[in-house]
């Protein structure tokens, strides 16, 4: 079956640092880019400017450090109030480095619960959306409601894949389509059953969309990414849809329960030594 090639369409808009109304802005800066959003589109948007459009910001000035925080702040060679803020945001922190913590929040392994300290004056602070899958659900009815348009709507963020440099397009929340495509069972090219393979569609339009997005000052919240290949509908969705439990997960468990301990004599692993872990 032939396919469009994909098109994404970068949406620059104004620069916020208070709530707004999301979708008017966006219809504003699609007139003034000459872009008009089709049915069958998928709309990113930054899960950071959506977040401000909800008042998410905070300044750190209003932050009262518990002991605990203060602690961890210690330890870790972070703001204290910043690190209070981790503490409030968190559904799980694993431990750290200096400057940051290792969380569990909304279903994404994130430093920081997701805090946001760039492109935001000095002394604030913009947390993770409210609620990021009802907000992505209420931005599509409202491109149903206002622009009488069928679209599915991905909340995007960036993260640090494990092992390396850079970060990459990770959705955080996702409206409109099913964000993972399940191949289990499916042949592949030699007719061998798929066993557990599951393709991160949300994630991979993501990483699409921040191609063109950028992550400094290219002030371009938006992307139009066009002839994806989803089916949209209207899917209850939620975080359990996409996220793995992070008990589950190879990373935490390898490295936390499932350490490789006690560890005799010194064991060569594709011809390198790798010392005991201790």
């Amino acid at each position: 079956m032939s396919r469009q090639p994909l098109v994404v369409i970068p949406v620059p808009a104004p620069v916020q640092q208070s709530a707004f109304d999301l979708i008017a802005t966006f219809m504003e800066a699609a007139a003034a880019a000459g872009e008009q959003l089709q049915d069958g589109d998928v709309l990113a948007i930054s899960s950071k400017y959506t977040a401000i459009s909800q008042g998410r910001v905070i300044s750190l000035d209003s932050i009262e450090v518990t002991p605990f925080a203060a602690e961890l702040a210690e330890r870790y060679s972070m703001n204290p109030k910043m690190a209070q803020l981790v503490v409030q945001e968190a559904d799980h922190i694993f431990g750290g480095i200096p400057g940051f913590l290792l969380t569990y929040k909304d279903g994404i392994l994130s430093p920081n619960a997701g805090i946001d300290r760039s492109n935001i004056p000095n002394g604030l602070a913009v947390l993770f959306p409210e609620q990021p899958y009802h907000t992505a659900a209420d931005i599509r009815r409202a491109l149903r409601d206002r622009l009488g348009v069928d679209a599915g709507v991905i909340l995007t963020d960036s993260w640090l894949m494990p092992g390396r440099l850079g970060t990459s397009g990770v959705a955080l929340a996702t409206a409109g389509f099913k964000p993972i495509q399940d191949e289990r069972g499916k042949r592949d090219l030699f007719g061998n059953p798929m066993q557990v393979t599951q393709r991160g569609i949300a994630d991979s339009i993501c990483q699409c969309a921040q191609l063109v997005m950028g992550e400094r000052d290219e002030a371009t919240p938006f992307a139009v990414v066009r002839n994806t290949g989803v089916e949209l509908g209207d899917f209850e969705l939620d975080v359990d849809d996409v996220a793995i439990d992070w008990r589950l997960c190879i990373y935490v468990q390898s490295l936390t329960a499932g350490r490789l301990e006690d560890v005799r004599e010194t064991t060569a692993v594709n011809g390198h030594k790798v010392e005991p872990v201790r």
